[in-house]
């Protein structure tokens, strides 16, 4: 993985959690999800569970 990311272990906003739940909801792939959020993959993967959501597989 040679993408570095800059906002490593920043708290989630409350923007930022509401667009990850619409973006889920939707059914975007996880990779799309967390481009969007300019966010890891784990990290969305991690919120995603803690707030129950589910995140489509990429078929």
């Amino acid at each position: 993985m040679a993408e570095k990311f800059e906002r490593h272990r920043q708290p989630w906003t409350p923007a930022e959690i509401q667009k990850l739940h619409t973006l889920a909801k939707k059914g975007m792939a996880l990779k799309a999800i967390a481009k969007a959020l300019t966010r890891s993959e784990e990290s969305v993967k991690d919120r995603a569970k803690n707030d129950g959501l589910s995140i489509a597989k990429l078929r």
